[in-house]
């Protein structure tokens, strides 16, 4: 069914105005305004922070951005000249309406500049200010109802016009005809805006759906993350708790032996002391027979008071081994113990991944690649090795890991040569083992991160199925991280210098398992990391 005029300027009304669009703009939710009407409603919200869609009530945190939409503009002003409403227009300019400039009173008609030109000049032509009351369908030479169309002229004529020289051998229309197949390519035009329209609001639709599906995954995550530093301060508060406890433990044991020791040795100060004052009487003593008689029946006492010397020695070095006896070692021990089992705890928490083990498979082996006695090195070789000929051997210099990756998330580090060319990156075991499209990267079947020194400058890219994309050349490390995600069909390559960059990340559907892939020219050397 045939779209009519009021449907074409139903569809082109903004909805704050209810007239046709000017210098129509969209919000992100897919709704179109004219500028000046979402300007003036925006303006109104700048009170409340809150802006919200005059149409669906989106919410926007930040006064929205407007786009312009090019074709639905050019459209509307389009529009704009084919529903003429106080302007006055040319009679015979229809292909793309003209404002007239004047009216001829005799003629009934309005003329452009163009036309006027060609206008009767004599004096039964009165010509005034453009009015849109004169305005009968009659032609202004033979004064007869205009009844074709030239396309050719872009002009409205009568049956006498036709068969005027102006016009001959011009393609002439009838006026409905020519109506009817301008509508007609006015509603296959408006056809495709629409449906430009609706592909527009879809992708509109899709983006905002994943900005919301990231919007979730980052209050997940913020959620995730805050729990795990809140989960750390509080261990560490216990461990802390902990190893303040074991020092004072250790605090209160030394003091209680000290003290305890502290109370033996003033005994044995009392006790010397006493010792102290009768040998002071004896040497005090003058008379030789007393002196020797208090020895004699003082022995013992002699005895006794060397002998506690002795043990005063053997308790004071024990005093010293005790009051020095607080073990940090001890300390330290339950102190890393605890931070390592918090440590582990957090990695728990995040899913730490460790890097997949991987060794290069010499059976896949170019003849020009050495492989390391450890299957972790590939290297550029001028000399052919000695290998024998297997079908999975590629002819030119590359090598495949013996491992495969057909489920889950896994991940490699590289370390690359500074000089020389090379590629890293995943495959298909299936790729070619010889000619141009054996190459990681030159085909469908293989994905590759790849340097190639030219120009006295080395120049990165990534590469699948013959595409590149070249990469900012700017690189600080030359240790790279391959990441694989199977099921989601993502393969990513990361720069590990500091801080970490993500360098590009391929999204596709795997169809076959995967092997890491190496490619080494001359000078060209890549070592596998762990």
């Amino acid at each position: 069914m045939m779209a009519s005029s009021d449907d074409v300027r139903d569809e082109l009304n903004c909805s704050i105005c209810l007239n046709i669009y000017t210098d129509p703009v969209t919000l992100r939710c897919g709704h179109n305004f004219c500028r000046e009407c979402i300007d003036r409603a925006l303006d109104t919200q700048e009170g409340s922070r809150i802006y919200t869609c005059p149409d669906c009530r989106e919410e926007f945190q930040d006064r929205p951005l407007l786009y312009t939409t090019i074709a639905l503009r050019n459209i509307a002003e389009h529009f704009h000249t084919l529903q003429p409403e106080s302007s006055i227009f040319c009679s015979y300019c229809s292909h793309s309406p003209v404002p007239a400039v004047k009216s001829c009173l005799s003629c009934k008609v309005s003329l452009c500049e163009r036309h006027l030109k060609v206008h009767s000049k004599s004096r039964e032509h009165v010509l005034t200010a453009p009015t849109a009351s004169i305005q009968d369908g009659k032609c202004s030479i033979h004064k007869k109802t205009l009844e074709y169309y030239c396309s050719e002229d872009s002009a409205f004529i009568c049956v006498t016009c036709c068969l005027a020289s102006d016009h001959q051998g011009h393609q002439l229309e009838l006026l409905e005809e020519a109506a009817k197949k301008k509508k007609d390519k006015m509603s296959i035009l408006l056809k495709n805006l629409n449906s430009k329209k609706a592909e527009t609001e879809k992708t509109v639709r899709d983006l905002q759906e994943g900005r919301r599906r990231v919007q979730d995954k980052v209050s997940g995550v913020r959620r995730r993350v805050t729990t795990i530093f809140r989960d750390i301060r509080r261990q560490l508060e216990d461990l802390e708790k902990k190893v303040l406890s074991d020092i004072s433990k250790q605090q209160d044991r030394v003091a209680f032996t000290t003290v305890n020791l502290i109370q033996q040795l003033e005994v044995q100060k009392d006790e010397i002391y006493s010792k102290i004052l009768y040998i002071n009487e004896l040497c005090n003593m003058t008379d030789p027979m007393a002196i020797l008689q208090e020895q004699e029946s003082k022995g013992d006492h002699f005895c006794g008071i060397f002998k506690g010397q002795k043990e005063n020695e053997g308790k004071k070095a024990n005093k010293m081994d005790i009051t020095e006896n607080l073990d940090e070692g001890l300390i330290s021990e339950t102190l890393l113990q605890g931070l390592s089992q918090i440590l582990n705890n957090v990695k728990k928490g995040i899913n730490v991944q460790a890097p997949t083990e991987i060794l290069l498979d010499v059976n896949t082996a170019c003849k020009n690649v050495k492989v390391s006695h450890d299957l972790k090195t590939a290297s550029w070789s001028q000399v052919k090795l000695n290998c024998p000929e297997t079908t999975r051997r590629f002819q030119d210099p590359q090598v495949l890991s013996t491992r495969s990756f057909s489920t889950g998330r896994h991940y490699f580090e590289v370390e690359t040569s500074k000089t020389g060319n090379w590629r890293v990156g995943l495959c298909y075991p299936s790729i070619d083992r010889s000619g141009h499209q054996s190459w990681i990267g030159d085909n469908r079947k293989s994905w590759c991160l790849r340097k190639v020194y030219y120009n006295n400058s080395n120049l990165y890219s990534v590469m699948h199925d013959s595409k590149v994309v070249q990469l900012p050349q700017q690189r600080s490390s030359h240790n790279f991280r391959v990441y694989l995600d199977y099921e989601a069909g993502e393969l990513s390559f990361y720069e590990l210098g500091d801080p970490i960059r993500h360098l590009h990340t391929f999204t596709t559907t795997f169809t076959e398992p995967l092997h890491a892939a190496f490619c080494v020219l001359k000078d060209g050397c890549i070592k596998i990391c762990y």
